[in-house]
């Protein structure tokens, strides 16, 4: 087979890493690509945004047999209509489906009509209203963009004040831009976030190993959110009952309530959870592999991946099964200083190849680019070091030792990444 990845960043590599390793590719090619995946990949800078058609030419001239579609960004804009429109097969919901992610908003409604357990919420399409709205209630609160944000569109309100604040970001100031047409004000949920990732074609499902994700950008889980500095797995939050809970409240009636709305799902869901002992409520969807969720969950599958995306664009999922290495893999994310604000590019970064040379230590690229022969930074989120060992204590150990191996000019990472794990066993 001759696969295509679409996106440039570290869940891009890991994907491409992880099916160059099949053993029924035979040339894998990235759009556009970033420096690591060049490493394994024939990368090909074609423009992504309102660029569809061309890469469905390349698709087509390069005689693509699956295309991945790595970002949220292009599946919510239609790309996977365009390939599937032209004879192309592609992975991943087409646009109707990825309304899931690409709407809070409807993501909420469509929980609510299916008694999928998620907090309260209201939605306001005016800065006013919304205002008005917290003015009345003067309780804790989330207050999120509707739209894609790049993760980043989730604002906490503990206080009026900041509650406030979050709404004029959001929608006066235009900190996301359209993301913030409107906005879902909901419950702030108390408890332990973990993530939920299934692949589906769209009526059966094969979940993935747990994780979790670090989202604020500091140690002691402060600061601003970002699209995430780091994550684990497996996850001890999502027991076997949590998870025999999930596929049963959430999964399947999601699954089936897509369908019912015209919408079939085929892809990756992921599900955003708030744990609380043995009460599980959704915080989001996504329609894609979280990142760096991805960094530490393909890393531990065993099995080939590729039949398994051949089986949710063709059906019969249910026929397939999925193996998984033992212990534990850990993702810590090298970003640049400042972000998830203003940051600046073009710092050159070494110690990659010694990083990699570490036993069970994989650097996958997220901002990077080359510059004369240099890789250097080009984005808030530059690299993701992974670990695999025997268990998550180990695995952060050895990731910290590839961290330690790398520099450039004010490089910021979480240096806690796993700390609830930790805190388990102490």
């Amino acid at each position: 087979m001759r696969v295509l990845v679409i996106g440039s960043g570290g869940r891009e590599h890991v994907i491409a890493w992880k099916i160059a390793q099949s053993a029924v590719v035979e040339k894998v090619y990235c759009v556009p690509g970033n420096p690591g995946i060049a490493q394994i990949a024939d990368c090909r800078s074609i423009r992504l945004e309102n660029n569809f058609a061309e890469l469905a030419d390349f698709a087509e001239t390069e005689k693509i047999d699956l295309t991945i579609v790595g970002p949220e960004l292009p599946l919510a804009n239609g790309l996977v209509d365009v390939f599937l429109e032209r004879g192309l097969r592609a992975f991943g919901p087409n646009r109707k489906a990825a309304i899931l992610e690409a709407s809070k908003d409807f993501a909420k409604q469509l929980m609510i009509d299916n008694n999928i357990p998620t907090a309260a919420h209201r939605t306001f399409d005016s800065p006013d209203a919304a205002v008005a709205y917290l003015k009345g209630i003067n309780t804790p609160v989330f207050v999120k963009a509707d739209g894609l944000a790049a993760g980043k569109g989730a604002i906490s309100g503990r206080t009026q004040d900041e509650a406030i604040s979050a709404v004029e970001q959001i929608m006066v100031h235009r900190a996301f831009g359209s993301a913030g047409n409107k906005v879902v004000i909901e419950e702030l949920l108390v408890g332990e976030e973990a993530s939920f990732t299934v692949l589906t074609d769209g009526v059966h499902c094969i979940p993935l190993v747990s994780s979790q994700d670090h989202k604020p950008a500091l140690d002691g889980d402060r600061g601003k959110n970002t699209g995430g500095m780091g994550a684990y797995s497996p996850a001890p939050a999502i027991t076997p009952e949590i998870h025999s809970q999930v596929m049963n409240t959430v999964v399947y009636p999601t699954i089936r309530a897509m369908r019912e709305a015209g919408r079939p799902f085929r892809g990756v869901l992921y599900v955003g959870l708030m744990i609380d002992g043995s009460e599980v409520k959704v915080l989001e969807f996504n329609c894609r592999l979280g990142d760096p969720e991805a960094q530490v969950l393909l890393p531990r599958m065993e099995s080939d991946l590729v039949p398994l995306l051949n089986a949710c664009v063709d059906g019969g999922l249910d026929e397939i099964s999925v193996e998984w290495k033992p212990g534990a893999a850990v993702c810590v994310v090298m970003a640049s200083g400042g972000y998830p604000d203003a940051y600046e590019s073009g710092k050159a970064i070494t110690g990659l190849e010694a990083a990699n040379s570490l036993e069970g230590v994989t650097v996958f690229h997220a901002g990077t680019q080359s510059d004369s022969g240099r890789i250097v930074t080009n984005g808030g989120r530059v690299l993701g070091v992974t670990a695999l060992a025997s268990d998550v204590s180990e695995a952060i150990s050895r990731a910290y030792l590839g961290v330690a191996e790398i520099h450039f000019d004010a490089a910021h990472f979480r240096k806690d990444i796993g700390h609830r794990v930790l805190g388990r066993d102490s």
